[in-house]
């Protein structure tokens, strides 16, 4: 990539709009925001009359509390998964894909210091 492409005023709109998501400290600026939006939507849910098929779907902020559960219990579920399933690194050995020699001749190889 080009030096000319580095410039923000090369960018496009929307990448120029989005170049204070890199700089330092948004992210906790995002997960704060995003906090504070999850707990006005928690405390919504307490203004309104629900009218649930099942009578737990009447209590207050169930919908937040049953993805919250099921989001935590998703990532445990993965987390032992991956104890269960994984694999050392050169497990296919000599029949993985990467490991094949090929033949120098038909490598394509490009000189970038030029």
């Amino acid at each position: 990539m080009s030096k000319q492409n580095d410039n923000p005023e090369n960018y496009p709109f929307l990448g120029r709009m989005m170049l204070w998501v890199d700089k330092p400290g948004s992210a906790n600026k995002i997960f704060w925001a995003l906090t504070v939006l999850c707990g006005v939507l928690f405390l919504a849910d307490f203004t309104y009359d629900k009218h649930g098929h099942f009578h737990i779907e009447d209590i207050p902020g169930f919908y937040g509390i049953y993805g919250f559960i099921s989001f935590t219990g998703l990532i445990l579920i993965a987390k032992t998964l991956r104890v269960l399933i994984k694999r050392p690194e050169d497990y296919y050995g000599d029949k993985a894909v990467d490991r094949e020699e090929y033949p120098e001749e038909q490598l394509d190889k490009v000189d970038h210091d030029v």
